[in-house]
């Protein structure tokens, strides 16, 4: 009995999976195809030269990050270059459907919520610039 083979995945699979999530659209950053959330990207495909051909770069937070890079070294890598952002590297020819399903969904989050985090930090920060118009 034969193992099916597992479809590609391309980018192609990642902007059909990212596109179904809500305020997504599809761009460019850094003169690549991306995936944004009301402007700000949280997918495109790594350019950056340290990359792996067929490398996505992920926005996820420094913690999450670090959990995936432990839990699957092979799917999941950094570069120098990469080091000081929240962003994580993804092979596409090793991660499979759904754990990039959950990624997407991870850096959606991540860059849609990121907007009010920064308001609440500004908030505790200067409580008396909260109060002005």
């Amino acid at each position: 009995m034969s193992v099916p083979a597992r479809k590609k995945i391309t980018f192609d699979t990642v902007r059909e999976i990212g596109l179904a999530l809500p305020d997504v659209e599809e761009g460019t950053a850094y003169g690549s195809p991306a995936l944004k959330v009301r402007g700000k990207m949280f997918a495109c495909l790594a350019v950056h030269k340290s990359a792996e051909p067929d490398s996505l770069a992920v926005r996820v937070d420094f913690d999450q990050r670090e959990e995936l890079l432990a839990a699957d070294p092979k799917t999941y890598y950094l570069k120098d270059h990469y080091v000081n952002y929240a962003v994580v590297l993804v092979r596409l020819t090793r991660v499979h459907h759904d754990a990039l399903r959950d990624l997407l969904l991870m850096g959606w989050r991540f860059v849609s919520t990121s907007g009010k985090r920064r308001a609440r930090q500004r908030k505790r920060k200067h409580p008396a610039a909260a109060n002005r118009s």
